[in-house]
Order: C-alpha cells, then structure tokens, then sequence
C-alpha cells in the first residue's frame, strides 16, 4: 500500500460513520464518470480501502448499513 493510501485509510478510520458513508456516496458518483475503471485509478483505490473500512466497522454485514444511510438519505431528501 503506498504512503497516500495508508493515510487515506487511516483518515477513513478517524470518520465518523456519517462521514464514512458520505465519502463512499462521492466515490460512486464519481466512478460514473468513468470510461474504463482501472484498479490503478486513485479513486478505485479509494472505493476498495472505503469499501473495507466500511466492512471492518460493521463486520459480517457487508455494505448493509450503507445501503440503509443511502435509503434514508433518499428519503429526507425526497420529504
């Protein structure tokens, strides 16, 4: 892992769970914009280590509680 996705992880495990979620929502709407993802694109580095910090904080339930951020999200956005 190089020094600037080893920082980024460790800012990814000083977020708060809001902050988390809200990172990872900017990462997929950026990786729209994508042609041909490549794992060696930063921001794919940053989907997989937000993606694993979400994991390690709910372990055993995947993307579950993002998934959930986002449905409530969409609600008060919708209200």
């Amino acid at each position: 892992m190089a020094v600037a996705e080893r920082a980024f992880a460790s800012a990814l495990e000083a977020m708060t769970d809001e902050e988390l979620f809200t990172m990872m929502a900017d990462l997929e709407i950026r990786s729209e914009t994508w042609v041909k993802p490549s794992p060696h694109d930063e921001d794919f580095a940053k989907i997989v280590l937000t993606e694993s910090a979400i994991e390690r904080r709910f372990p055993g339930q995947m993307l579950k509680p993002y998934k959930e951020w986002q449905i409530r999200r969409a609600r008060r956005n919708c209200a």
